[in-house]
């Protein structure tokens, strides 16, 4: 899924270039490294990008080993069900029997043999339990930005697996305030909400079927004519009929047959410049300094220019992001509150900014 703009890295990340085509943490674009870390386990002819029309031609520049055919454009962002439904069609097609690993373009993972060593056994829960399956994250704080998952100790059916970290899923649970996150992490029985999911194309399309059969109609009415020259056509018009909605909400929270892997692989979804601090590697004065920058009595702060000289005197706890046209200062734990400037931009018609 790589079709999001990633608006609480701004300046950076635009409609034009988002975050998934930049370089934000590792040594190539968010995409690249995506991509990078599916190697030998998932081979690039059986990736599947599903993002924006706007976006495609950044896809194939920077990864050309993906065939052209599977680079899927939907014509404007419908959330994470339609996106989801869609490549669930499409491989439906080519395989009948198709292994579904949906992952977000935009995650850094820190191990990368264990993400694999986890997506395998989510396979194999997937294909033996017929169900759907989540990788849930090891909390190690009481994050606000995240969503939660809680477990039961059932172990119906995963007694195999159950030493392993499988666990049946009693709830999901969003955003929640501080206190809230505190509360989960003290319970030991809630874990963050990764975005991954694991299935086969065929179980998640049914479970469309019986909790969003409005969508499933449309996206069948899609699928039908893939490949086709109606197809462009019939997608436009079918996407501006479909009623957003996050694969979480429609389905996840209403199935009945979910398990989720718990997970502890050093993972991140990079969704703010905190979180892009919290990641970075700091000097002696806990800075994270990039491009031409000189500090001075400044400490644990984030700076990053794009070409000009940024001075920064008597600074502590900021964030500071340069952009050719648009400059960001924001206190450090504040970052998610970038989201309401691109807000007003929009609110504005600012869209040279956006």
């Amino acid at each position: 899924m790589a079709g999001g703009v990633g608006s609480r890295l701004w300046p950076r990340s635009r409609a034009a270039s988002p975050k998934q085509l930049l370089h934000i943490m590792g040594e190539g674009t968010m995409i690249q490294n995506t991509v990078a870390r599916l190697q030998p386990m998932i081979p690039p002819d059986r990736v599947l990008i599903v993002t924006n029309a706007s976006q495609i031609d950044g896809f194939r520049d920077q990864i050309p080993s993906i065939p052209q055919e599977n680079l899927v454009a939907e014509p404007f962002g419908r959330n994470t069900a339609p996106c989801i439904g869609l490549a669930a069609t499409i491989l439906l097609e080519r395989d009948p029997d198709a292994m579904m690993v949906v992952l977000p373009a935009d995650h850094w993972i820190e191990n990368v043999h264990e993400f694999q060593n986890r997506l395998k056994l989510a396979c194999t829960i997937a294909e033996e339990r017929k169900g759907l399956v989540t990788l849930g994250i090891t909390p190690n704080r009481p994050e606000t930005g995240y969503g939660y998952i809680q477990w039961s100790e059932k172990k119906d059916g995963i007694e195999k697996h159950y030493d392993e970290g499988v666990r049946v899923v009693r709830t999901f649970a969003e955003k929640p305030d501080l206190p809230t996150a505190e509360r989960f992490l003290r319970s030991g029985d809630f874990l963050w909400n990764s975005g991954m999911f694991i299935w086969r194309a065929d179980i998640i399309l049914k479970e469309f079927e019986e909790h969003l059969p409005d969508l499933h109609e449309q996206i069948c009415k899609i699928s039908n004519t893939y490949g086709d020259d109606s197809y462009p056509n019939i997608l436009e018009k079918t996407y501006r009929r479909i009623t957003p909605i996050s694969i979480d909400y429609g389905v996840m929270e209403k199935a009945k047959n979910v398990y989720v892997l718990q997970c502890d692989f050093g993972w991140s979804d990079v969704g703010s410049w905190d979180e892009t601090y919290r990641l970075s590697r700091k000097d002696n004065e806990m800075n994270f300094l990039l491009g031409d920058v000189v500090t001075i009595e400044t400490n644990n702060s984030f700076i990053r220019s794009d070409g000009r000289l940024i001075a920064a005197i008597g600074l502590e706890d900021v964030i500071i992001i340069d952009s050719p046209d648009a400059l960001l200062v924001c206190k450090r734990g504040e970052s998610q509150q970038v989201q309401k400037v691109v807000d007003y931009l929009r609110r504005k018609k600012i869209t040279s900014l956006l």
